[in-house]
C-alpha cells in the first residue's frame, strides 16, 4: 500500500528561514556596454583623422575619454538610486550621443583649412560645443533621477506641467520673426545671433506627463463604444472633445509655427497615448484622418489664401518636386537625396565624404551627411540603435506596475520613434521637411537636454518595472527597507 503524498509544510508553518534569491541589478553589464560604446567612438574618431588627416593625432582618443568620463559618472547615480533599471538604455544613447560629437568634429576639421587641421583644439568648434552640451545634458538626467525616485510623484504636478507645455509650445508663435524664426519656421527663441533654446523640445515631455495623468482618470469613459463598423468599435461623439482640442493646438502649432514635424509629434503623442489607455483602434483611425485632413486643408488654403499657410503650402511643393528648383528652394532637399545616393552601401568612409556642401548639415540634415560617409549598412546600424531604445522603453511601459507608468513610458518611447522618423522621413523625402533635430546625433542643446531627460524618465519607470516584489506582491521601496525586500526575487522562496 502506498503512503499518500503531503503536502511540504510552508517556511511560515515550520518556522524556518526562507532563502530569497538574490535578483540581478546588470548594472555591470550596463558598465560593459559603456565601455564598448566608447571604445567603438574612439575607433570612428581615429579613422576620421586617418582619412582626412593621413595620420592619427595623440589626442583622437580625448572626446572619447571626456565622454566616457561624463557617462560613468551617469552610470554610478543609477548604480546607487536606480539599480534595476534597464542595462540597455544609457550605453546605446552613449553610442548614439558620441558619434553625434564625432560626427561634428569630422565637420570642424572639414571647415579648417587643410595646413590647419592637425593642431585644430579637440574642445573647439561645433563638436567642442556638444561636448559642452553632453556635460550639462547629462548632469540634468543624474538631478533628475536624484530629484524623482518615484515616477508616480510628477503626477502630483501633471497640471502645472500640462500648463508650462502649453505656454512653451506657444512663446515662439507669438514672438516676433526675428526673436523666433530660423529657416521659415518659428520653434526657437533667440538670444542675440549667437544663442538660441527651442522650447518645443521641453514641452513634449511637460505635455506627456499630462496627458498620461488626464487619460488614467478619463480612460474608462473614452474606452466606451457607440457603434461597431467593419469590425471596429468607433467611440461616442460627445467623447471626441479631447482629441479635437490637441488636434486643434497641433494645426495652430502646423499654421502658425510653420512645422509640420512638431505639429505630428504633439498630436501623435497624445493619439497614441490615448490608444495605450483604451486599446481601441478606432482612436488610431480618428487620429490619422484628422490630422491628414487639416494638414491637407492647410495645404489647399496655402495655395488660395497663402499668408500662414504659405509656408507649409511651400514645403509640400518642394517635397513633391525638389528637382524643380534644384538650386533655390529646393537645394537642401536635392544635395541631401544625392548624399544618400553617392554613400551607397557602404560609404566613403569615416572622413571621406563632402557633408559640408549640406545646408544645416549639423542639425536637420546630420543624418544625411552620416549616409554619405556610412552608408546604407551604417544608417541601418544607427535605425537599429534607436529601435533598441523604443523597444527598451516600450517594454518598461510593459513591466511597470501602475497605469501611469506604462503611459508615459510608452508615451515616451513613442515620442522618440516618432521624431526620428520625422526626420529620417523628411531627407529622404517619404514626408515634408521639418524643423526637427536627430535625438542625440544632431547638435544644439536643446534637443540634447530634453531627450537625455526623457532617457532619464524612462531609466526612473524601468527601475520600477524591474524591481523585485516583496512576498506580499508589492515592488519594493526604492529606498529604505530590508535587504531582502530590496533585493529579494519577486515570487520565488526556497527552504534552506
Amino acid at each position: 500500500m502506498t503512503a499518500a503524498a503531503t503536502p511540504a509544510a510552508s517556511p511560515a508553518t515550520t518556522g524556518e528561514q526562507p532563502v530569497v534569491r538574490l535578483a540581478r541589478s546588470r548594472r555591470n553589464a550596463e558598465l560593459s556596454l559603456l565601455l564598448l560604446a566608447m571604445v567603438l567612438v574612439a575607433a570612428y574618431g581615429a579613422t576620421v583623422e586617418a582619412t582626412m588627416l593621413d595620420t592619427v593625432t595623440p589626442d583622437f582618443w580625448i572626446p572619447a575619454a571626456a565622454l566616457g568620463a561624463v557617462f560613468l559618472g551617469l552610470h554610478l547615480v543609477i548604480r546607487f538610486l536606480a539599480p534595476f533599471a534597464d542595462p540597455a538604455l544609457l550605453p546605446a544613447v552613449a553610442l548614439l550621443n558620441g558619434l553625434g560629437v564625432g560626427f561634428l568634429r569630422r565637420l570642424d576639421l572639414g571647415e579648417a583649412a587643410p595646413d590647419a587641421r592637425e593642431g585644430l583644439a579637440v574642445f573647439a568648434g561645433t563638436g567642442g560645443r556638444q561636448l559642452a552640451w553632453t556635460l550639462v545634458s547629462v548632469i540634468l538626467a543624474a538631478g533628475l533621477l536624484v530629484l524623482m525616485r518615484d515616477h508616480r510623484s510628477v503626477s502630483r504636478y501633471a497640471y502645472t506641467l500640462g500648463l508650462a507645455g502649453i505656454v512653451l509650445v506657444m512663446i515662439p508663435a507669438v514672438l516676433p520673426r526675428r526673436f523666433s524664426e530660423i529657416n521659415g519656421a518659428k520653434l526657437w527663441i533667440k538670444f542675440g545671433d549667437t544663442f538660441s533654446i527651442q522650447p518645443g523640445e521641453f514641452a513634449k515631455l511637460a505635455l506627456l506627463v499630462f496627458f498620461a495623468y488626464y487619460l488614467v482618470r478619463k480612460r474608462e469613459v473614452l474606452s466606451l463604444a457607440s457603434r461597431r463598423f467593419l469590425g471596429i468599435d468607433f467611440p461616442r461623439g460627445r467623447d471626441l472633445g479631447p482629441v479635437v482640442v490637441v488636434w486643434l493646438i497641433s494645426l495652430l502649432v502646423l499654421v502658425f509655427e510653420k512645422d509640420l514635424g512638431t505639429s505630428l509629434l504633439y498630436f501623435g503623442m497624445f493619439v497614441v497615448t490615448l490608444y495605450i489607455a483604451t486599446e481601441r483602434v478606432s482612436w488610431l483611425l480618428i487620429g490619422l484622418v484628422l490630422f491628414f485632413g487639416g494638414a491637407y486643408l492647410a495645404y489647399i488654403l496655402g495655395d488660395l489664401v497663402g499668408g500662414p499657410f504659405a509656408n507649409f503650402y511651400l514645403r509640400a511643393q518642394i517635397w513633391l518636386d525638389p528637382f524643380a528648383d534644384p538650386h533655390n528652394d529646393g537645394y537642401q532637399l536635392v544635395q541631401g537625396l544625392l548624399a544618400l545616393g553617392t554613400g551607397g552601401l557602404f560609404g566613403a568612409g569615416p572622413g571621406g565624404g563632402q557633408p559640408g556642401l549640406l545646408p544645416e548639415v549639423q542639425n536637420d540634415f546630420i543624418f544625411a551627411g552620416l549616409g554619405e560617409e556610412i552608408g546604407l549598412f551604417g544608417l541601418s546600424a544607427l535605425l537599429v540603435i534607436y529601435l533598441l531604445i523604443v523597444e527598451r522603453g516600450l517594454r518598461a511601459a510593459l513591466a511597470v506596475r501602475d497605469s501611469f507608468g506604462k503611459l508615459v513610458a510608452g508615451g515616451l518611447a513613442f515620442t522618440l520613434g516618432l521624431q526620428v522618423f520625422v526626420i529620417v522621413g523628411g531627407i529622404s523625402k517619404l514626408i515634408p521637411l521639418t524643423g526637427q533635430t536627430t535625438p542625440f546625433l544632431s547638435a544644439g542643446g536643446s534637443s540634447l537636454m530634453a531627450n537625455w531627460l526623457l532617457i532619464a524618465v524612462l531609466l526612473r519607470i524601468s527601475d520600477g518595472a524591474r524591481r523585485p516584489v516583496t512576498g506580499g506582491g508589492a515592488p519594493a521601496r526604492p529606498s529604505g527597507g530590508p535587504p531582502e525586500q530590496l533585493h529579494g526575487a519577486p515570487t520565488e522562496v526556497i527552504r534552506p
